[in-house]
């Protein structure tokens, strides 16, 4: 620790800050705009001038920008000097020169943090009287919004955009005070961290266009602390509210997931909570084949009563995008061995692998902050930046670690963040990847390797035998893939924090077997070696922990008669089996009761059709990827006849007469069930205060101090504001009346502090900058690794992979934006989703003048698909790529062998 002064008086600060970093972490308020807690310090605005002085004898002092001054021991500063004070205002006013002043009309308004900091300055009045410059605004798609006349020229856009994200189509172009941020021409932003720009940049020159499309001030935005459903990640986040809709979703803060960021479909894919296809009000089927009419909700439960008579043979498909909740309560209405878990058995089997070998293995699994601090990672099989986009984010920090130990031998501390990337230049700790195509992120890749999944399998099998003799040999490797290999090995042998990622994206148990072997082995040799895997949806790790069976299980029960009625959760089924098989699959079963948000293809095969509660609506609790569960609460209460999928479980239980429906009244009661008959559950009571925590006898407000509109919004239907809903599942109010002091971490709704209106708010509710909250961050670990000498290491090496003549290997590819299936829903998303196509090599076409763009022929497991070509130059020989889940397409089991126009068979050699 350091000791340092501030206005004559002493403070104790961790050693190796920069001094506004220390000032920020002791609650100091001291403006500033280039620098951000994750990005470091440039001194671009000089906005945090200080006075420094000697010693205690110096009464004069000297100007300096504390950004770029260090926090050392016996530093003595003052930041209420009055030379520094006017410094400070100033700075604000040469910056405040061309700034168009239009606040009142700006979609930063209320929550800018040009605002605050000119408040914050004194600076109140204008001198400058001549022309302003202005600029010409661009279109950057259908993210974000442009409004170059209001830039400060802070530069944090470009330095996150080109430096933190790797982006390349934003820059910065002219010089001297016609400075311009934007692309070199319009276009949409190629980035899949663009949305950030919106919080990154101190002004309202990138702006959420999505929010412009039904705008509302922050301070009229209900809130509460919510998780993203995009991904396995759990990316913690802030949905906001007004009227009915869901107007906006801004990152939560969670030092250990996915800190001050988050990714466009994560920010952006919300839009489907307001959407066309939402389930609003009840519907029952008369007859298979006809429209479903709407009934009363007393109707729809006496008719499912019915259904559920003693006796029936009921079954439960659950959902990784329902909560733990809600599947335990479907686990709990039609028994444990009747619940299946909603994943193909592909799925099942790879979730339940990876389960295992964290619970089972040394290897820990590690968070967002631990692969960004990784200073040696193998990416094996999982195209990370379009089925967990923040976690290739995070892997573009990792590769920052090895160099920096270069600098801090230099003596260049990590804070300074132009010096530090002015001695690294290009250089870059060892990343390898290992995929069937080419990926976002393979720029930074100190070695790629394309092949089939097999193939990458025994890459990996190789390269845990190159760290461990005694694992299997993998023969018949070339020569340049046994050098690959040992290269790998070498480098994760020789690094402090050595990462292993992968995940489900190959649909391969011997790639995550691998994965498994090499982080195993590296824990042997004495390093922390840790695993880091990509999986589905949100909460396919919860899914895992809850059991069942896979959808396989229920439709070969259905097969032999043995279903009379199925109650599907919050899942469609057609994305997950051949679609003929889940025809056969309702043709048999009686009574199908859909429970869901949104129509999809398996409600449409519903009997009867309830509308549940988006994440939005709903209060519950999922998994990620690392095995943290985290709570998400309810932002609003939805119109008609929409409730939460475990409040219809519930109602059924009740219709049906069984005792756990009196028994569970809260989301704690259902949750404190859950726990004791799941015992590795058990910790899931303490990752947030129950439904009773109040401060001082008061709840947590959803609604800030300054909502208003309250009563207008009522009022063409009521004269008087209505008393707000009561809240059973949680110690929310839906209200801005409440406990305004500092909440328990996981109850934090929105950062808000006096003086600090913008999202930089957050730092006065860390411990530290760049700290986790105070009280501790929010969710909690459920899976550590195991305590044991050897490992059981996995043994079966897959065979290499042969090129089949006149048959092609079709592999799974995935896009951030159209493989997910709710995010696609959304407007913004959807403009950004591809097509369906066949990935090829167009080395496989030479000679058939086949063209980009044209259909051809694909014969896979016995159906024929007319798909567009695409080229890909960095698919191996014999493999075809398919994407996932895209808007129009099939599902189809892969990896699979499959023939590309057979009439011209020799197209696929």
């Amino acid at each position: 620790m350091a000791t340092i002064f501030i206005d004559n008086k002493p403070y104790e600060v961790k050693e190796g800050q920069d001094l506004l970093q220390a000032c920020l972490s002791l609650g100091f308020n001291v403006p500033y705009f280039c620098w951000h807690p994750a990005m470091h310090s440039v001194g671009a605005c000089r906005q945090c001038a200080v006075k420094q002085y000697k010693d205690e004898a110096d009464t004069r002092g000297k100007i300096v920008m504390s950004c770029m001054t260090p926090a050392a021991d016996g530093t003595r500063i003052s930041i209420d000097d009055p030379e520094a004070k006017a410094f400070r205002k100033g700075v604000i006013e040469w910056l405040m020169l061309n700034h168009p002043h239009d606040c009142p009309v700006c979609d930063e308004g209320g929550e800018c943090h040009l605002q605050d900091m000119t408040v914050m300055t004194g600076h109140s009045y204008r001198r400058y009287r001549f022309k302003k410059r202005t600029y010409r605004n661009q279109y950057l798609g259908p993210f974000v919004n442009h409004e170059m006349d209001r830039c400060i020229q802070c530069y944090r856009c470009v330095r996150f955009y080109r430096d933190y994200a790797g982006g390349r189509d934003l820059n910065v172009f002219a010089s001297h005070d016609h400075v311009y941020f934007g692309r070199h021409e319009d276009g949409i932003l190629q980035s899949e961290f663009s949305g950030n720009l919106v919080e990154v940049c101190p002004t309202g020159v990138f702006t959420d266009k999505t929010l412009k499309k039904h705008y509302t001030r922050k301070w009229d935005l209900q809130t509460a602390p919510s998780v993203c459903v995009h991904c396995s990640l759990g990316c913690n986040t802030i949905p906001g509210e007004r009227y009915g809709k869901l107007r906006r979703v801004s990152d939560r803060y969670n030092s250990e997931v996915n800190g001050y960021f988050l990714c466009d479909r994560g920010r952006f894919g919300y839009e489907f909570v307001n959407s066309g296809r939402r389930i609003p009000q009840v519907l029952v089927r008369p007859e298979r084949n006809v429209d479903a009419i709407p009934v009363s909700r007393e109707e729809v439960l006496e008719h499912i009563s019915g259904v559920l008579h003693f006796g029936a043979r009921v079954i439960g498909i659950g959902s990784p995008r329902a909560s733990l909740e809600a599947n335990f309560a479907l686990r709990s209405l039609v028994g444990p061995e009747n619940y299946y878990s909603g994943m193909s058995e592909k799925e099942h089997a790879l979730i339940s692998s990876i389960i295992k070998i964290l619970e089972k293995g040394p290897a820990r699994s590690a968070s967002l902050n631990d692969v960004m601090k990784s200073d040696a990672v193998f990416v094996l099989g999982e195209d990370v930046l379009n089925t967990a986009p923040m976690l290739g984010l995070a892997l573009r920090q990792s590769v920052r670690q090895r160099p920096m130990e270069a600098e801090r031998r230099l003596k260049i501390p990590d804070w300074h963040d132009a010096a530090v990337r002015a001695a690294m230049q290009s250089e870059r700790g060892p990343l390898f990847i290992a995929t069937p195509a080419g990926t976002g992120i393979d720029d930074i890749a100190a070695g790629t390797f394309r092949g089939a999944p097999d193939d990458i399998a025994r890459l990996g099998f190789a390269v845990a035998h190159e760290l461990n003799n005694e694992l299997p040999e993998v023969t018949g490797l070339s020569s340049k893939v046994h050098g690959l290999a040992k290269r790998i090995a070498d480098e994760l042998r020789n690094a402090g924090r050595p990462l292993i990622v992968s995940g489900t994206g190959c649909l391969s148990e011997a790639v995550i077997h691998a994965a498994a072997n090499i982080a195993w082995a590296l824990c042997e040799k004495g390093r922390k070696a840790q695993l880091c895997f990509a999986m589905p949806e949100c909460n396919s790790v919860g899914l895992g922990f809850i059991g069942g069976s896979s959808i396989g299980m229920a439709l070969k029960a259905a097969d032999e008669g043995r279903v009379d009625a199925a109650i599907v959760l919050e899942n469609d089924l057609y994305r997950r089996v051949d679609a003929a098989q889940l025809d056969r699959f309702f043709d048999k079963v009686k009574n199908v009761i859909v429970i869901d948000h949104v129509f999809t293809k398996t409600s449409a095969k519903a009997d009867v059709i309830l509308p549940a509660g988006s994440f939005a609506e709903t209060t519950g609790t999922v998994i990620n990827n690392e095995g943290r569960a985290q709570r998400f609460y309810q932002v609003f209460i939805p119109g008609l006849d929409i409730q939460e999928s475990r409040q219809w479980l519930r109602d059924m239980m009740a219709a049906s007469h069984i005792p756990l429906a009196g028994q569970w009244k809260t989301l704690d009661d259902i949750t404190a069930a859950m726990t004791e008959a799941i015992p590795s559950l058990k910790q899931v009571r303490e990752i947030a205060p129950g439904a009773t925590y109040r401060e001082t006898g008061m709840r947590v407000p959803r609604q800030p101090h300054r909502y208003s509109g309250r009563t207008a919004m009522f009022s063409h239907f009521l004269v008087h504001e209505p008393k707000p809903p009561e809240d059973t599942d949680a110690p929310f109010s839906f209200s801005m009346e409440g406990y305004e002091g500092r909440h328990p971490s996981p109850l934090i709704p929105r950062f808000w502090s006096p003086g600090w209106n913008s999202v930089q708010a957050v730092n006065k509710f860390q411990r530290e900058i760049n700290g986790p909250l105070r009280g501790g961050d929010t969710g909690k670990r459920l899976i550590e690794p195991g305590d044991i000498e050897r490992p059981a290491y996995f043994t079966v090496v897959p065979a290499a992979f042969n090129v089949h003549d006149n048959e092609i290997l079709v592999v799974p590819l995935y896009h951030i934006f159209g493989s997910e299936e709710l995010s696609v829903i959304s407007p913004g998303v959807a403009e950004l989703s591809s097509k369906p196509y066949l990935a090829l090599n167009p080395r496989g076409l030479k000679g058939t003048g086949t063209k980009e763009g044209e259909e051809i022929k694909l014969i896979l497991n016995g159906r024929t698909y007319n798909l567009p070509v695409k080229f890909m130059s960095d698919l191996p020989d014999g493999v075809a790529g398919l994407p996932f889940g895209l808007p129009g397409s099939q599902w189809v089991e892969l990896p699979a062998w499959g023939r590309v126009n057979p009439e011209n068979a020799d197209i696929v050699q």
